[in-house]
């Protein structure tokens, strides 16, 4: 408001000296006029940061975001070796250089299968290096997979076989090791069909905007109305308005989550291992989710002066960790450096958790990373939540 009765104020002052050019000895100057005009409003412009996040700085972040997917070009392959691979044959050396094949280190046992199981990793990768009778270097290479990755397996084996090609004509040459690929061995896994990645991230995306705009622009108006004041001036504890405003959000969003899983459950075939109970331990991730960001909307709502700036909070919050948490695709498809920002984000371990639940049939007591970083997250807010909060 500030600045728009700040540009007013420019207005009448040059129709000020319109309205006065008449009785000046000097002609009026049309161009004068324009220029000053357009310098306001292009003042104005600037001064407005609506107008620079979302015309500058949101594009910029989803260029970087989508500048950053895969490796440049053609399909990629995310693969692991056997943990008693020989990583000195040049058969290792030629997958390494292979820009398509992207080799991921997972020294826990139970985490590479849960990776192959899920699809995430096209195979497993074991190299052996020997010598034939006459001393010269041979390799043999031994594929693993599930059906969880019958959709880029085939690629994949093409890819290995031009490896072994370029090794052998490339980089050894005369002295190259022969390099021989054994029948891979391809187990059958139950199907991870894409309603299993999809429906846990559009839970979290749901919860992630409606709670936030919910709660910020409620507490937000019910503070301007002076309702707030009216409660705290009665018997009334403040805690239980607090309890009241974020109860009705949290039964609200709790039934948009059943119907969400229902839907999904019983209309798209989405997995839910254990039935019953793994509802159920999804719904006590979602309370924990929802707790958190009810305190993120009670601070939008209290730092800012008018309530159009609580979208521009929203967006800030929300959009970032709606594009780096897994939402719509894997975090998998960032550089490294980038997925250890996305594995700290509230929204990212919100998704991670009910995926866990759902598909792989785990239980909350295998979830203690997710929820150690949410309380984390949960701590931080409402320490902020109670330095910030305003109830007049």
């Amino acid at each position: 408001m500030v600045l728009f009765s700040a540009t007013v104020v420019y207005f009448l002052l040059t129709l000020t000296f319109v309205a006065q050019a008449p009785y000046m000895s000097q002609p009026y100057s049309q161009s004068r006029a324009l220029w000053a005009i357009t310098r306001a409003s292009f003042k104005a412009i600037f001064a407005n940061p609506s107008a620079i996040i979302f015309s500058i700085l949101f594009p910029v972040i989803f260029v970087l975001i989508f500048g950053a997917f895969g490796s440049g070009g053609g399909p990629s392959y995310r693969i692991a070796l056997d943990k008693n691979s020989d990583t000195a044959s040049m058969m290792y050396q030629s997958l390494l250089h292979n820009k398509s094949i992207q080799i991921i280190h997972i020294h826990s046992e139970d985490s590479l299968r849960r990776e192959l199981i899920k699809g995430k990793l096209t195979a497993i990768v074991k190299i052996v290096s020997t010598r034939d009778s006459s001393g010269r270097p041979q390799d043999k290479v031994e594929v693993y997979s599930t059906t969880a990755s019958s959709d880029r397996f085939g690629g994949f084996m093409q890819m290995l076989d031009y490896s072994r090609l370029k090794m052998e004509e490339g980089i050894g040459g005369k002295n190259a090791a022969m390099v021989t690929i054994a029948p891979p061995k391809v187990e059958t896994v139950r199907a991870y069909r894409q309603i299993d990645f999809i429906l846990p991230g559009q839970l979290g995306f749901s919860i992630l905007f409606s709670t936030l705009f919910g709660v910020a622009f409620t507490f937000f108006n019910l503070r301007e109305q002076l309702v707030l004041k009216r409660f705290y001036a009665s018997p009334v504890k403040r805690v239980n308005i607090l309890i009241g405003v974020g109860v009705s959000r949290l039964f609200f969003q709790m039934l948009s989550v059943i119907v969400l899983i229902c839907f999904g459950y019983f209309f798209l075939n989405y997995t839910l291992v254990h039935g019953l109970a793994t509802l159920l331990e999804i719904l006590f991730m979602t309370i924990v989710m929802l707790f958190l960001l009810m305190g993120v909307g009670l601070i939008f709502s209290s730092i800012v002066k008018t309530d159009t700036s609580i979208p521009l909070l929203i967006n800030l919050f929300g959009f970032p960790q709606m594009m780096l948490s897994g939402t719509f695709f894997p975090i998998e498809v960032f550089p490294e450096w980038m997925q250890t920002i996305c594995k700290i984000l509230p929204l990212t371990q919100y998704n991670t958790a009910i995926r866990k639940l759902s598909f792989e049939g785990l239980h909350l007591n295998d979830c203690l990373l997710e929820l150690g970083i949410l309380g984390a997250w949960i701590l931080l807010v409402y320490i902020l939540v109670v330095r910030v909060l305003k109830w007049e």
